[in-house]
């Protein structure tokens, strides 16, 4: 039903147009939560890395200009990043300067102006946040923390690669939409995105896309009992 079909009030012959109406929208806004999306590449056979250490570990995902403009137009309708401390270390080495070098691509240009605007949050119990002013940085009560950003206003909260903190975030089964990048590759081992999961967990597809090299994006949102 429709909110401005739940009635109105009226004083003498002049209603008071839309006041249930306005006092229901919002009520509903005031509980509505953003999610945590994991946003991520994975193998077919279901692993985000390599055994190799560091970017090496990534040098299987395959990348086109279609799959960079598909996810940047993603990107630019958040304004938060959430990532564990090695990919959060990794992006800080490469974004805040990707566009000053002479070889910048347009998409090097599009992430680079969005990364330094966006709001960054961190899992790590190593990083000083002295030394990192302008990234909020989660080091204990995961869960109690999470629910504050949760809470707190702004768009959904991207959670880039970022294997531990997602493992972290699925053992408190905070997670509440993938968009999982699925890489024609089987690797045979390395770094599971699965784990840490205690029970089964329903999911509805929203939304697929396939690319031509291959890569099939598949958007899940995750079934919350009601």
């Amino acid at each position: 039903m429709a909110l401005e079909k739940l009635g109105a009030f009226e004083d003498g012959n002049k209603p008071l147009a839309g006041l249930t109406s306005r006092c229901s929208q919002n009520s509903i806004k005031e509980k509505i939560m953003r999610k945590i999306v994991s946003f991520v590449h994975v193998s077919l056979d279901g692993f985000v890395s390599s055994t190799a250490e560091g970017p090496a570990g990534l040098e299987w995902i395959s990348i086109s200009p279609d799959l960079f403009e598909y996810v940047e137009q993603r990107i630019q309708q958040t304004d938060t990043a959430l990532y564990g401390r090695n990919t959060y270390q990794m992006m800080e080495s490469y974004w805040p300067t990707a566009a000053d070098k002479p070889d910048a691509s347009p998409h090097d240009h599009a992430h680079s102006r969005w990364y330094k605007s966006a709001h960054k949050v961190v899992l790590s119990k190593t990083l000083v946040p002295k030394n990192h002013p302008d990234t909020q940085i989660i080091s204990s009560n995961l869960s109690d923390e999470i629910s504050k950003l949760k809470h707190s206003a702004g768009s959904e909260i991207l959670l880039f690669g970022s294997p531990s903190a997602t493992h972290a975030l699925m053992a408190e089964n905070l997670i509440d939409e993938y968009w999982l990048f699925v890489n024609p590759i089987l690797l045979g081992q390395g770094i599971p995105l699965f784990k840490n999961i205690k029970e089964r967990t329903s999911l509805r597809l929203v939304k697929s896309q396939v690319f031509p090299s291959g890569v099939v994006c598949l958007q899940y949102e995750v079934k919350r009992n009601q």
